[in-house]
């Protein structure tokens, strides 16, 4: 068992990795439905929630269907990041993360995300005020470090742990590296295999198969693997990692038919939840994944990601399953 705190979580969880964008209310239901173990939010801004941006508290909404759910923030302000504490407290999530990891330049020129992995000491400052100032686990997902001559990560997942991170998500890249290149998940069998550590860690990067999430486990000794762009249009994954852990088998991927309903379910309820504009703009990154493998797919996906009405959406929908029917799309990376 890996324990969050004193939220129980089955031997080697699944999470779903905060994703711009990606990670909201909708996304989170049918990942969560899909065999993820935690789910989290979208990173929210600090300086966003104090000052009451709308997208920044629209992405507080939590439901009870989700847990155990995390609500993920980022900032380099220690005052803005108390009181952040104290409005995302009023959500009731289970678990307050802190992004030390994001690579985007508008968050690292602010010194927030990855751009703290140039501050170790304000890192942990950081983390150990916030762990002081609520009940609630405090958990950070970073990464390596900020470039190859400056990979610490044993150390500072240490010093982290011993102020009372309660888990740690590593990705298995630098900021220099953004998303390029392959994920090295030596390093963070490193933090795991570090006899002080007794904190749940777990690995993130590059984790596009059941093998592979096999391979973090059996090969790596981590405690837990977050998925983030492999179940992006596809929240089968959680399901189908779980099935070859038990099995040694592959489950049978899902069908044309099957693939169309979960669009049009997710598609509805990002309409439901974020208004008939957004609902539509914000799915469109999914439907590549949904569908991808069907031959001659584009006439049908520009119709998807080009119309800003739903009904046209839905009809295109309507298309693909008459033409595809119950055609099973081979297994691909």
């Amino acid at each position: 068992m890996v324990k969050i705190g004193n939220i129980e979580l089955p031997d080697f969880p699944l999470l779903l990795a905060p994703m711009e964008d990606v990670s909201d209310p909708p996304f989170r239901a049918l990942c969560k439905e899909n065999g993820a173990d935690i789910v989290y939010t979208e990173f929210i801004s600090s300086e966003g929630l104090i000052r009451d941006a709308a997208k920044s508290v629209m992405k507080l909404d939590i439901y009870e269907k989700e847990r155990p759910v995390g609500i993920q923030i980022f900032g380099a302000n220690l005052d803005s990041m108390l009181k952040t504490v104290e409005i995302v407290e009023k959500s009731n999530p289970d678990i307050i993360d802190i992004n030390f990891g994001c690579p985007v330049k508008k968050v690292v020129s602010k010194g927030a995300g990855a751009g703290i992995l140039k501050d170790i000491d304000l890192m942990v400052s950081l983390t150990e005020a916030m762990v002081k100032h609520t009940n609630l686990p405090i958990t950070v997902k970073t990464r390596l470090g900020w470039d190859h001559d400056s990979i610490r990560i044993v150390e500072v997942a240490e010093r982290l742990q011993d102020v009372g991170c309660k888990a740690i998500s590593i990705h298995g890249r630098t900021r220099a590296q953004m998303y390029k290149g392959d994920a090295d998940w030596k390093p963070i069998a490193d933090v795991k295999n570090n006899q002080r550590m007794h904190i749940p860690v777990f690995g993130n990067g590059d984790i596009t198969s059941p093998e592979k999430a096999m391979e973090m486990r059996d090969s790596y000794g981590l405690d837990g693997a977050m998925i983030g762009r492999a179940s992006i249009g596809y929240p089968w994954f959680f399901n189908e990692v779980k099935h070859y852990f038990k099995t040694g088998k592959h489950l049978a991927k899902p069908t044309i038919a099957q693939r169309v309903e979960m669009a049009r379910r997710h598609l509805q309820m990002a309409i439901d939840w974020k208004g008939p504009v957004l609902g539509v703009f914000e799915t469109r990154r999914h439907y590549t994944n949904y569908f991808k493998g069907i031959p001659h797919f584009k006439e049908y996906r520009m119709k998807m990601v080009t119309s800003d009405d739903a009904k046209d959406v839905f009809a295109a929908f309507d298309e693909v399953e008459a033409k595809f029917g119950n055609m099973i799309i081979p297994e691909y990376e």
